[in-house]
């Protein structure tokens, strides 16, 4: 089996080289990139199954570098931040990404996150239907759980695999309150607990894609999708 490719972009030398090599040891394959545009081009040409990017990049920043990435493909994106800061994570999730390290990182968690993606990435890709494999439908939404196809309307929508995991979560269990600690143990592999942010993010870019009043907000709870 080919070593998972992992593109690094971050500006820091010690960073950069210390976490290459780390990773190396774990069997990854790594690209490093010590900007964002040199990051760009590095992953159009090399194609990898993994970006993790650093939030603060010279020449084109880590948000920015995300942005441009998910135009041109459905990649897993984690974002690296220096600081535990609201307002970079959240920019990073909202452009995107699927997840977020901050330093300074333990190395056993950052390879623990990223073969977590990679496993949410890979079940969305092969398909993990419901139990009948049966179309869902939900007023205008439609959900094709074998096909991992989602159209509103009759317009095809185009879900990250992350967002198409959660939709699923949802979907099959419409009108049940899923709380964020269940939906980031289903859909983020979190069983250590996580960030409810990603969780949070996570069902704004939903809902602005299937439509606002899918999923209701059962504060203090959770979320349910509306049956």
């Amino acid at each position: 089996m080919a070593a998972i490719h992992v593109l690094f972009v971050e500006d820091d030398d010690v960073i950069r080289e210390a976490t290459t090599l780390a990773l190396e040891r774990d069997g990854f394959q790594v690209t490093a990139a010590p900007d964002g545009l040199t990051g760009l081009d590095a992953f159009r040409t090399d194609q990898p199954d993994l970006a993790l990017l650093d939030v603060m990049l010279p020449g084109l920043d880590g948000v920015s570098l995300c942005r441009r990435i998910r135009d041109e493909s459905t990649v897993p994106v984690i974002m690296v931040s220096a600081r535990a800061d609201a307002i970079d994570i959240v920019l990073g999730l909202e452009a995107g990404a699927d997840d977020y390290v901050t330093k300074p990182f333990d190395g056993a968690v950052l390879v623990a996150r990223i073969r977590a993606v990679l496993r949410r990435f890979r079940a969305a890709s092969a398909g993990e239907p419901a139990d009948d494999g049966a179309l869902l439908a939900f007023g205008d939404i439609a959900i094709d759980p074998e096909g991992l196809e989602v159209t509103r309307d009759g317009a095809r929508l185009a879900l990250t695999p992350t967002e198409m995991r959660l939709l699923l979560e949802f979907a099959e269990a419409p009108g049940t309150v899923l709380s964020r600690d269940r939906l980031l143990e289903r859909v983020w592999d979190y069983e250590w607990g996580g960030d409810t942010r990603v969780v949070d993010v996570h069902v704004q870019r939903l809902r602005a894609k299937i439509g606002q009043d899918r999923i209701e907000t059962v504060r203090g709870f959770g979320y349910k999708l509306r049956a």
